[in-house]
């Protein structure tokens, strides 16, 4: 979700400035950033979902396999369980014992676990990761177009950078800090990568806004 709101936050600001550089009216920017806000947010849902459902297929695509090849094949599947422990350090006989415990207990979630790592209690869901991306996405877009719509006409470009800066920052420390990772790079990294984007669309719209007029 915080990367979701970066996304919302960069590229909602970049459109608006792109339409702000090229002198346009205040209804017209803010009918782009509407826009921008609402396409990206479906955008964001829809391409969740389809990468989601693919994963969830795959998972349930391997649950199905590894189901058939127990029922078939539990012996093989018994030497593979050993295989991988040993690989994990435990000495043969004490790899056997596991996996032979282990599969009594419950042989297709031990086998999705340590071999495919996947967990049957954390499937993929393609809607819970469509709606919260579409959320996250539309709060940051939220954002620098409030400063664009209180913004007066003279300041409104300087409002919105500053607006989504601060907003970077704030979200490229808590992300940092989610992650477990000293705050000082991510912070730099996404603040520089969102103000070379503003920058670049505001140009591309001063340039294209002077070749139209």
């Amino acid at each position: 979700m915080v990367l979701g709101a970066n996304d919302g936050i960069i590229s909602t600001a970049s459109l608006l400035l792109g339409v702000a550089a090229a002198d346009s009216t205040r209804s017209a920017i803010l009918t782009a950033g509407m826009a921008g806000l609402v396409a990206g947010a479906i955008s964001m849902a829809l391409g969740e979902y389809v990468s989601v459902s693919s994963q969830r297929d795959s998972e349930r695509s391997d649950i199905q396999k590894e189901t058939w090849e127990l029922e078939h094949q539990a012996e093989h599947e018994l030497e593979e369980l050993v295989g991988i422990y040993q690989a994990k350090g435990l000495n043969a006989d004490l790899a056997r014992q596991v996996a032979v415990q282990l599969t009594a207990h419950d042989a297709l979630g031990t086998h999705l676990r340590d071999e495919l790592g996947i967990s049957t209690d954390g499937l993929a869901k393609p809607f819970q990761a469509a709606w919260s991306s579409a959320l996250a996405f539309s709060v940051g877009a939220g954002v620098p177009l409030v400063a664009a719509a209180v913004a007066s006409t003279s300041t409104r470009i300087a409002a919105i950078i500053a607006v989504a800066v601060l907003s970077l920052l704030g979200l490229g420390y808590t992300g940092a800090r989610l992650g477990g990772a000293a705050p000082a790079r991510p912070v730099t990294r996404v603040v520089v990568g969102g103000l070379v984007a503003m920058g670049v669309t505001m140009l591309v719209g001063k340039l294209f806004g002077a070749a139209i007029s």
